[in-house]
């Protein structure tokens, strides 16, 4: 019998579709594995109510269930909501390499600044677009470097 930390383990290197670089255990989605009765329930939380990704991610979910042959379902819950503090360091960290510029510490954000450049560390940035690729982004400028980056937002 696999364990469910095993499980876990395999099921949260499911990567995010829209950003591929992090899993769904690195942005903190993949909320947790249990068993009832004979079936194991895979427990994911999407980052925006809505988030297009999900039926994807709850596809590959099965397909890591299936691969090690366990009886299972995914479970979509809602609440507690997702908050960019479920993401790892890690994940942040591989954001930052990706080029996409990590939210920003945890808590309410009322005003920032500015978001630090993930290509060449300047702060000298600015906002060009509340909306970058996907809803989770927002599409900056950096005014030193002069490239443009995501910055994954923090809610």
């Amino acid at each position: 019998m696999v364990t469910e930390e095993a499980i876990f383990e395999a099921v949260g290197q499911v990567a995010d579709p829209e950003v591929p670089v992090l899993t769904i255990a690195d942005l903190g989605v993949l909320r947790g594995v249990r068993r009832e009765g004979d079936e194991v329930v895979v427990t994911i939380t999407p980052t925006y109510s809505g988030c297009p990704a999900m039926d994807l991610i709850r596809h590959e979910v099965e397909l890591t269930l299936q691969s090690l042959h366990v009886h299972g379902r995914v479970e979509t819950v809602l609440s507690p909501a997702w908050t960019t503090d479920w993401m790892t360091e890690a994940g942040k960290t591989k954001l930052t390499d990706y080029g996409i510029a990590p939210p920003s510490s945890t808590g309410p954000v009322l005003l920032q600044l500015s978001v630090r450049c993930p290509l060449c560390g300047s702060p000298n940035t600015s906002e060009l677009s509340r909306f970058g690729s996907t809803s989770c982004k927002s599409l900056w400028r950096c005014n030193s470097c002069k490239e443009p980056f995501d910055h994954f937002k923090a809610i």
